[in-house]
């Protein structure tokens, strides 16, 4: 499993400096059913906006 994930989305309450992801799990959907292509048919479900 990966110790550092990174991420440049820093309006997520996950967010940490340095682009660090501080969330406990990381969930990734693809749009195309259980493959994907290319980044663009994926979707962090992580993210969760900063109030």
């Amino acid at each position: 499993m990966a110790i550092d994930v990174l991420c440049e989305v820093n309006n997520c309450k996950f967010w940490e400096k340095g682009n660090k992801c501080a969330a406990d799990q990381i969930y990734v959907v693809s749009h195309k059913g259980k493959k994907a292509e290319n980044q663009e048919e994926t979707d962090c479900k992580t993210f969760d906006p900063q109030l």
